[in-house]
């Protein structure tokens, strides 16, 4: 079955957080921060010299220490109208890693999910993990846990209705607090001290994003849209563990965009009249 196609432009969007990504690779350079492109973004950079022509979206990632350092300073060093996003700046974002977004925008991912703000792009920390297996899993279940939870937290009980369906995201409204969930999500995500792991882990893309510290290695120059970015050192051994044969182009079948619920590129997301309504 082939892809719904996006109702807004691609390449319009696409350019525009590409700029995003230029503002964080400047800050980046001027505070000696290191980052790695990421996920579809790395693979794009190698496969494509940049976006994915389907993808809609950027991932970046940085160590944890330095992840902390930007939640700290991220207000002082982004130009405006870019401000830095996560749960220890904002309640409402249930996530475990930020997210830069242009706040000249307007963005809702999903109808049913509380939380408003501009186009974006995402900035996950890099965690140390244990290298043994069965360790591994159990952080991963521990997070997997906290992620459903501070999902059922954020998204309307009433989604498919007012009957047995809304029970279980109204008993965890009742049982959980977002500020404790999160609280949680963040100790379950330091379980393992980055500088002194030798296997690292970005949990929120899975136990697939669980693999040796050094396929990041040292930050590494990659081009991207014509720009010089930051990749991983072992570009190779990173893309095959995430995506396997990953120099073959998938066919339109599973050529996934993103199809937010409301996108404006040109009104600030803090004039938005949002009239959904959630349960706090």
């Amino acid at each position: 079955m082939q892809q719904k196609q996006p109702s807004y432009n691609m390449r319009e969007l696409q350019l525009h957080i590409l700029d995003i990504l230029l503002a964080f690779d400047k800050v980046c350079k001027e505070h000696n921060l290191h980052y790695y492109l990421v996920f579809g973004t790395m693979l794009g950079a190698v496969r494509h010299k940049g976006f994915i022509p389907w993808d809609d979206d950027i991932d970046v990632a940085i160590p944890r220490p330095e992840y902390e350092i930007l939640i700290e300073h991220a207000d002082e060093w982004l130009p405006k109208p870019y401000e830095f996003v996560c749960h220890e700046t904002d309640s409402k974002f249930m996530f475990g890693f930020g997210k830069i977004q242009d706040a000249s925008t307007t963005l809702i991912e999903r109808k049913h999910i509380d939380y408003l703000g501009g186009v974006y792009i995402d900035i996950f920390p890099i965690d140390g993990i244990s290298s043994n297996k069965l360790l591994q899993r159990i952080q991963y279940w521990r997070y997997s846990f906290c992620k459903k939870i501070g999902y059922l937290l954020q998204r309307d009980p009433y989604k498919h209705g007012h009957g047995a369906s809304s029970w279980l995201p109204l008993l965890v409204h009742h049982i959980f607090s977002k500020d404790g969930i999160m609280r949680r999500f963040k100790r379950v995500m330091l379980t393992y001290d980055y500088g002194k792991s030798t296997y690292t882990s970005l949990l929120n893309d899975g136990m697939t994003s669980v693999m040796p510290k050094r396929y990041y290695g040292t930050p590494t120059p990659v081009e991207f849209e014509g720009h010089s970015l930051m990749g991983v050192e072992c570009p190779h051994e990173y893309l095959e563990h995430e995506f396997g044969d990953y120099m073959k182009v998938p066919d339109e079948a599973h050529r996934v965009s993103h199809n937010f619920y409301y996108l404006d590129l040109h009104s600030p997301y803090r004039d938005y009249n949002d009239t959904r309504e959630f349960v706090s």
